[in-house]
């Protein structure tokens, strides 16, 4: 096959690609990555860029990892996909023993999914088959608070932020759910009533209150304190009300805890892991569950859970996810994200004095500037460009979530080009 050049391969992008979040055909030409190593995305033209992203928060460990590359192939040579009704293999078992080893108690059940969208989606059901299989078909609404992001298939979207979310297109034929206020960032007595007050109004028909722990992610990257976590554990304990953590963005460190539910000291009824899993590779997501979950749903009439992505459990993904956790937990981790949250405090402590800026907040591996007006996101990605880093603006941010890999200077790096893109947008 003929080699394309990069114009004819751009050509082709534009004639038939259809790019996340865009038009068809796109208004922006995107930029041709030619390959990726350690922090650095090497574009086609000869340009390298700093990933800012972690390519969407999951490359925690670079790009072109040894490790990661070592066990694709290992496994690759083995075999890389097999059916998982009726089969299963070695690295899906232990995948799932390194899950439930290394999450809150008692989440002990694992059911492996495709994305973390997909993840979400198998939570919410077992959730209302649960409810269904007790005979009490009619908790079968979720509750979250607004501000929130849970994936862009149906149930996810359903607990997604209803008015300023990406899915606001959709109101009149989502499911109508429970939606609390927004939480605020500090612990405020009243807003913790609010909550307690929402879950005991609607008990009789909540299924599940589904909510991120600590941040919210690409509902508009803000921050609360892990004590409402607290509120909603104890609230759903007393009215009998599951409660659903989705830990796709959050989880394997990037807040500072292994997993934000840690920073609560609470555990979920079922929780949602993707993203990081493995190691930016390949698509993979899990969903767990307590024993109470996947017992009450094998005694209803429908005693299994209705649920079988072709791909589920794919050797390939599950064998990179058992060495991106290894390589994860194997390290200081925990010294490296402090490291980099110290790097994005100290650099981002400028753009406070840039023009239009709103607020600046760091948590763990994650710097946000949020702006007072809509970002110009092809200024802004202009901006961080010429900089010398990759950054993905969005509605009214310029974040960051870089690879733990990355060394002090990039992180310097990165915050120059949040601020440059910040007073470009």
């Amino acid at each position: 096959m003929r080699e394309l050049t990069p114009g004819e391969l751009l050509d082709l992008d534009r004639e038939h690609v259809w790019h996340p979040y865009g038009p068809m055909p796109g208004r922006i030409e995107p930029l041709l990555v030619e390959s990726a190593s350690g922090v650095r995305l090497r574009l086609a033209d000869g340009r390298e860029l700093v990933d800012g992203m972690s390519s969407w928060w999951s490359a925690i460990h670079g790009y072109n990892h040894p490790v990661l590359n070592d066990a694709a192939r290992g496994q690759l040579d083995r075999m890389s996909h097999v059916m998982f009704g009726g089969l299963t293999h070695e690295p899906a078992v232990r995948l799932a023993a390194k899950l439930v080893e290394i999450t809150p108690e008692p989440l002990r059940h694992v059911f492996l999914a495709d994305s973390g969208s997909v993840s979400v989606e198998v939570a919410v059901k077992m959730c209302l088959q649960y409810w269904r299989s007790l005979g009490r078909p009619g908790k079968q609404r979720l509750m979250t608070w607004r501000g929130g992001y849970h994936g862009d298939t149906w149930q996810p979207m359903s607990v997604c932020d209803p008015d300023g979310g990406m899915h606001d297109l959709w109101a009149g034929l989502l499911p109508r759910q429970v939606f609390a206020d927004a939480p605020p960032a500090a612990y405020e007595d009243t807003y913790a009533e609010h909550l307690r007050e929402t879950v005991a109004r609607h008990a009789d028909e909540l299924a599940a209150v589904v909510v991120e722990p600590v941040v919210q992610g690409a509902g508009g990257m803000t921050f609360h304190s892990p004590a409402y976590l607290r509120v909603l554990r104890e609230a759903c304990d007393e009215h009998d009300v599951f409660l659903v953590l989705d830990e796709i963005a959050t989880g394997f460190g990037r807040t500072g805890t292994l997993f934000a539910a840690e920073q609560a000291g609470i555990s979920p009824d079922v929780m949602c892991v993707g993203k990081a899993l493995t190691g930016g590779y390949l698509t993979m997501a899990a969903a767990l569950c307590t024993e109470r979950v996947a017992e009450g749903i094998s005694r209803g009439d429908v005693p299994v859970l209705a649920h079988g992505p072709t791909f589920m459990g794919n050797p390939l993904a599950a064998a990179v996810a058992c060495a991106s956790i290894d390589l994860l937990l194997g390290q200081d981790w925990a010294q490296e994200v402090k490291r980099i949250e110290a790097g994005l405090r100290d650099g981002l402590a400028a753009a406070h004095d840039v023009p239009g800026v709103r607020d600046v907040r760091v948590l763990g591996a994650i710097g946000v500037v949020q702006l007072d007006h809509e970002v110009d996101m092809a200024a802004a990605t202009r901006a961080a460009v010429g900089a010398g880093v990759w950054l993905r603006p969005f509605r009214d941010l310029v974040y960051s979530m870089p690879p733990y890999v990355t060394g002090d200077e990039d992180v310097a790096r990165i915050c120059a080009a949040v601020c440059a893109a910040a007073a470009a947008g």
